[in-house]
């Protein structure tokens, strides 16, 4: 059984494409005099999908393949807001495996194109996340396909883990400052989880805090009651932490890796995302911006805050 533990992230870095590994890091002077202390930026949109997901998924794919359980004629089906999905599909037609994403009707638009044209097979079922993640399930057991879940494959959050790798490093040799607190937008937890696995056994001083939509809080309250809670809907603009059914692997890692949790309103989250998108030169998912929310709620008492940006896939205008 493979552990998301520090020594396997550190393993794993260099196996991450290099489009996907050691993205831009950086203090914003103008985050910095908003709230008075150093703002450090994680930025994982400058990639060829646009978001985080790249790192895990190519371990995961890579891993899959490795183990004869998929190739050209078995392929893999997932569940996917968009980002998880062009990470299975970038990976899966690097490696010549078909994948198969079941996504929800109302799914950002950009996205679904995005998975379209990395070969994906997209298909579009229910009206959230998790009813596409039933579907993909279904799927599964009359096909034989490979089903990859999102938060429940540990290679997922071994890539992940590789962001607060490339943020400590940075910090040792003394190109960032000491960060005092590390806010992680919060969707399914996978990312936060292999963040919070290298942070608390590397940088122990430094606070990992989750962030969620306060219309989204399923991992949230699992967090909290230490059990995964089920919530009736999940209703946010920041359509990449969207969940509302807790993947038990993913809590478990957040149980031991996560020191405080957040939630932000809508109003909170669409006013952060303006002004980081005004702050920065990139494009900002409102799932990045609810980080910048969480920070100007209770700005950290000591050292720099760190923002994980998420991704920077927006939906296009209607």
């Amino acid at each position: 059984m493979v552990h998301v533990a520090a020594d396997m992230i550190r393993a794993s870095h260099d196996r991450i494409p290099a489009a996907f590994r050691d993205s831009p890091q950086f203090v914003s002077e103008e985050l910095t005099q908003r709230i008075g202390q150093p703002v450090v930026i994680k930025a994982e949109t400058a990639n060829p999908i646009g978001c985080f997901k790249g790192r895990g998924t190519w371990l995961a794919v890579a891993e899959l393949l490795a183990q004869g359980e998929v190739g050209e004629r078995r392929g893999i089906v997932v569940a996917s807001a968009g980002n998880f999905g062009q990470g299975v599909a970038y990976a899966g037609r690097a490696m010549r495996v078909p994948i198969v994403v079941y996504a929800a009707t109302n799914a950002n638009a950009a996205k679904l194109a995005a998975m379209r044209r990395l070969g994906a097979d997209v298909r579009l079922v229910g009206e959230d996340f998790d009813a596409a993640r039933e579907a993909a399930a279904a799927h599964v057991t009359t096909s034989g396909w490979q089903l990859l879940v999102d938060g429940e494959d540990p290679w997922i959050a071994i890539g992940a883990g590789s962001i607060g790798l490339e943020l400590s490093d940075a910090v040792e040799r003394g190109e960032l400052p000491p960060i005092g607190e590390l806010l992680v937008p919060v969707g399914n937890g996978a990312l936060i989880g292999g963040i919070g696995a290298w942070t608390h056994a590397v940088a122990p001083r430094t606070r990992v805090i989750g962030v969620q939509a306060a219309q989204a809080p399923a991992m949230t309250l699992s967090w909290q009651a230490r059990r995964p809670i089920t919530t009736e809907r999940a209703d946010t603009v920041a359509d990449g932490i969207a969940a509302r059914v807790p993947v038990p692997q993913a809590l478990e890692l957040m149980i031991a890796g996560v020191d405080e949790m957040r939630l932000v309103d809508e109003g909170e989250i669409i006013a952060a995302t303006r002004e980081m998108s005004a702050a920065l030169p990139l494009t900002i998912e409102p799932s990045a911006g609810a980080a910048w929310a969480a920070a100007l709620q209770r700005p950290s008492a000591s050292g720099a805050i760190a923002l994980v940006l998420t991704g920077g896939n927006v939906a296009p205008p209607d």
